[in-house]
């Protein structure tokens, strides 16, 4: 009898235990275990599948809860309220980052354990719809944020021998993807119980992700071959060799390529937001091809989800050594496909224009992180990376600003999606393309 049910056991666990190392195979391959990228890859998985049950939560009462004008109102007040607490807090968060050189996987931890304890104060709110809802999101933002600047800027530190940084990028980025994708019927099943429920369910996920942060190598926290980032009073009271320079390098001091990939990005993330604001509405009064609103959503929703996952894979197969070239590249391929959705709208290439612009969107990025991590000195690189996913933060608000506030006509919406991303691309290809011919000419830092 004992052994039966030892037998019954060992089959209930196998299913777990064969899935948990099958991603620890996956995750700790080409050399990713033995130098801890592996480990960062696992918590960014968990820090998706967290992000994702409160995603779950609060689109449905945002959004999908109430009469399209009140949830156009709604909607705009979560913009703005998100908006303005962030642009006032980038000039903070990324010098604060700067000074924990040591304390990276705390920071990390803590940026966890922030969003499991507002996901609590989140499932009372969504129950209640008291105002508390909209800081407590701008909280799990700002916090969501802080871990993706600290992430980014230790990748570098984990880079395996045989890995490029655009390589390492997509790898962490694909396993937050496959997490998010995983929790999202999960999310689901739970706000079906209720929407208390799937914020619990983060609860439980960013504890574990607490954890989980301090499992990362020690090095991440390492100081060696760093410098000290300075306040200006302290540079003020140093002499002689202990002078530091009166600027320290930033995005405006390491060269084009920065900042054009940077405006590149911006552009597709305005227009992420703007698809995603104005095709939710559009999608709500006039469903694609005769199907429900829902239906029409979820089509779009899973296209731009497929071409986003596409594009992280396809940044971890590539082997070229431009990312410049990548950006140029990806925002001309969307800008065709939006023109060819504008003067031909359908239900076809509405999906498609959401899959190409989720592909270019997560390529682009990989490639501008890593341009980051290749031109940014380390004493900076945090602030440079807080500055820069801000930036687009208010790319991305702004996008789903001008998506609310359009009429609801599908011809002129993608129009108007044209000429974001065809700006893009026309300030930005030229001096991406110098900047990668320009390293052509000499050595440089592996990056693909």
């Amino acid at each position: 009898m004992r052994g039966a049910v030892r037998s019954v056991g060992r089959a209930l666990h196998l299913p777990f235990s064969g899935t948990a190392r099958g991603i620890r195979k996956a995750t700790h391959a080409h050399g990713a275990g033995e130098s801890g990228l592996g480990k960062l890859i696992e918590l960014h998985g968990v820090n998706g599948a967290g992000d994702m049950m409160i995603t779950v939560a609060l689109a449905s009462t945002v959004f999908f809860s109430v009469p399209t004008d009140e949830a156009r109102g709604r909607v705009a007040l979560y913009l703005a309220i998100t908006m303005a607490p962030f642009t006032l807090l980038a000039p903070v968060i990324g010098p604060l980052l700067d000074r924990l050189p040591h304390g990276r996987r705390a920071a990390m931890a803590g940026a966890m354990l922030a969003r499991a304890i507002l996901a609590l104060l989140l499932s009372s709110a969504v129950v209640t719809g008291s105002i508390q809802l909209y800081p407590a999101a701008l909280g799990v933002l700002v916090a969501s944020k802080a871990y993706g600047v600290v992430r980014s800027a230790v990748v570098p530190r984990l880079l395996p021998p045989t890995f490029s940084l655009v390589k390492a990028n997509s790898r962490v980025t694909l396993g937050g993807l496959l997490a998010t994708g995983a929790a999202a019927p999960v999310g689901a099943g739970l706000q079906a119980l209720g929407p208390r429920y799937p914020l619990y369910g983060a609860f439980v996920i960013f504890v574990a992700g607490t954890i989980l942060s301090f499992s990362l190598p020690p090095k991440v926290d390492s100081p060696k071959g760093e410098d000290k980032a300075l306040l200006a009073a302290d540079e003020q009271h140093l002499h002689g060799p202990h002078l530091k320079p009166p600027q320290r390098p930033g995005l405006r001091t390491v060269g084009a390529a920065v900042t054009h990939g940077l405006a590149a990005n911006a552009a597709l993330r305005a227009l992420s937001g703007f698809l995603i604001f104005f095709l939710a509405f559009l999608l709500r009064e006039d469903p694609l091809g005769g199907q429900s609103a829902a239906v029409s959503l979820g089509i779009v929703g899973v296209a731009a989800g497929v071409g986003n996952a596409l594009g992280t894979a396809v940044g971890a197969a590539l082997r070229s050594r431009a990312p410049e070239i990548i950006i140029v590249a990806v925002i001309a391929f969307v800008l065709v496909v939006a023109i060819a959705a504008a003067v031909f709208f359908g239900a076809v290439l509405v999906a498609a224009l959401g899959a190409v612009a989720g592909f270019a969107q997560a390529l682009s990025k990989l490639s501008l992180d890593a341009i980051i991590q290749r031109d940014v000195p380390e004493l900076v690189r945090t602030s440079a990376f807080a500055r820069s996913e801000t930036l687009l933060q208010m790319a991305w608000v702004v996008g789903g600003a001008v998506g609310i506030a359009l009429p609801l006509n599908g011809a002129l919406g993608l129009t108007v999606a044209v000429g974001i991303v065809g700006a893009g691309w026309l300030f930005t290809a030229r001096g991406l393309l110098a900047s990668a011919r320009h390293r052509g000419d000499r050595p440089h830092a592996r990056v693909a």
